[in-house]
């Protein structure tokens, strides 16, 4: 958490704003040895004791890493979060397969995880959809993650915990399901006329692989439930990554400009969850480099826009 201080002309006065949500990071895109197993400690305590951030979003642990986590909690204080993404993304399960037995048993590695987060008090639990199938099953792969996503929702409500679904790009890179916002938000809109524990993750830096603007959130706020703050990666042949480099990286795509326009539509639609940073060193960076060019993207978006607050 942070506070600016900024000069009002119109009063010839200094004042002081408070960022007005929990600020959180994901551990493993912000130190990618963290997801092998490796400088966990260190991440966690690193990140834990920098009085920026609010929210660690951990990936699936080892037992023997759990109580790592425990022990820099119990220190510090921080708040988790579960982030189950790489269980899709690298390990490939698929919970809109549409073949049941490999729907069913994406269904149950991602209930395991729940399990973890339970376990370990952690109330917010994310995951996304798998691989796009193509417009010809597009359909029949969207009712099988909405029955999959019940499955889940239900599972974790049980537990007492939030799940969460974020939103990929469908055309550029990971090529999933889920996929453009309004079509997450079609799928929202079902599970919660049952179940009032899900909601989704929008991605700033999934945004321009999905022609997507924050002025876009205004539509859906009452389902948007975490947001992350990153970057796409644009190559030289004009293509786009979902690589998530750190802030002023060449070919990131996102800067200042497009954090404040993100703060202050949250602002305007009364957004209350938080904002997680996720960001990844490129070869010839350390993993603090990204951390801290985040931080001062943050701060300079929030103080350009309260700025201009009248």
């Amino acid at each position: 958490m942070f506070a600016v201080n900024v000069r009002r002309r119109d009063l010839d006065a200094y004042c002081i704003y408070t960022f007005p949500w929990k600020i959180g990071i994901v551990a493993f895109m912000a130190n990618p040895a963290f997801l092998r197993g490796e400088q966990v400690r260190e991440t966690l305590e690193t990140l834990a004791s920098d009085p920026f951030f609010d929210v660690i979003e951990l990936s699936p642990l080892k037992p023997e890493h759990w109580k790592v986590a425990e022990e820099v909690k119990e220190n510090t204080g921080v708040e988790y979060a579960l982030g189950a993404q790489p269980i899709i993304v690298i390990q490939g399960e698929n919970p809109n397969a549409l073949d049941e037995p490999t729907r069913k048993k994406a269904v149950n590695a991602l209930k395991k995880a729940v399990d973890d987060a339970a376990a370990h008090g952690i109330k917010k639990f994310a995951f996304c959809s798998g691989p796009d199938p193509g417009a010809e099953k597009r359909e029949k792969a969207k009712n099988a993650l909405i029955e999959s996503i019940r499955e889940i929702v239900e599972y974790a409500g049980d537990r007492d915990v939030y799940v969460i679904l974020e939103t990929f790009d469908r055309e550029w890179d990971k090529k999933l399901l889920i996929g453009p916002l309004d079509e997450a938000i079609e799928v929202a809109k079902i599970i919660r006329k049952d179940f009032s524990n899900f909601g989704i993750l929008w991605d700033l830096s999934h945004a321009p692989m999905l022609g997507e603007k924050p002025e876009d959130l205004k539509k859906f706020a009452p389902y948007l439930a975490h947001i992350h703050v990153g970057c796409t990666k644009k190559l030289a042949d004009g293509s786009l990554r979902d690589w998530h480099p750190g802030f002023y990286r060449p070919g990131a795509i996102n800067g200042v400009k497009e954090v404040a326009d993100l703060v202050k539509v949250l602002h305007e639609i009364g957004y209350r969850g938080a904002l997680g940073f996720e960001v990844k060193p490129e070869e010839g960076q350390t993993w603090l480099e990204v951390v801290h060019a985040a931080k001062g993207v943050l701060y300079t978006a929030y103080a350009n826009y309260v700025s201009k607050l009248r």
